[in-house]
């Protein structure tokens, strides 16, 4: 059942990137073009995003336990670290330069764009470094 719901959480989140466009890196570019084409789209889908998670988690934590797991999987820090913001800014960097998140890079695949392919590749391949300098400290 937990595998089912997981899937379908990733459908849901699928279409609405596609059906939002931010499948489209032009789209998400555009949206940091201010002084160009600037494409304000980005900003009422982020919008509604975190309006449904805020709700969402005001619900969620009224429960006494998650449905599919022993206890609530939450961060055990709150504490802003170099690695953090390092980690930020190099999401920042690299959705700026690509048009991609993670997020929207992946139903993206389903499009067979290229650069979605190797957005995705390139990800993993720095998720796989990350892992073995973490394995090493």
């Amino acid at each position: 059942m937990r595998l089912l719901f997981s899937y379908l959480t990733g459908l849901v989140f699928s279409v609405g990137i596609s059906l939002s466009g931010m499948i489209n890196p032009a789209k998400v570019l555009n949206f940091f073009d201010l002084a160009g084409h600037w494409d304000p789209s980005l900003a009422f889908v982020m919008g509604g995003a975190l309006a449904v998670t805020g709700l969402g988690y005001r619900v969620l934590f009224r429960r006494a336990g998650p449905v599919f797991a022993p206890a609530f999987n939450l961060p055990d820090t709150q504490l802003i670290n170099p690695r953090l913001l390092g980690g930020a800014a190099l999401f920042g960097v690299g959705w700026g330069i690509a048009g991609f998140c993670p997020g929207g890079a992946l139903p993206a695949l389903g499009t067979f764009n290229a650069q979605a392919w190797l957005f995705v590749a390139a990800t993993l391949i720095g998720m796989w470094i990350v892992q073995r300098v973490n394995t090493r400290q």
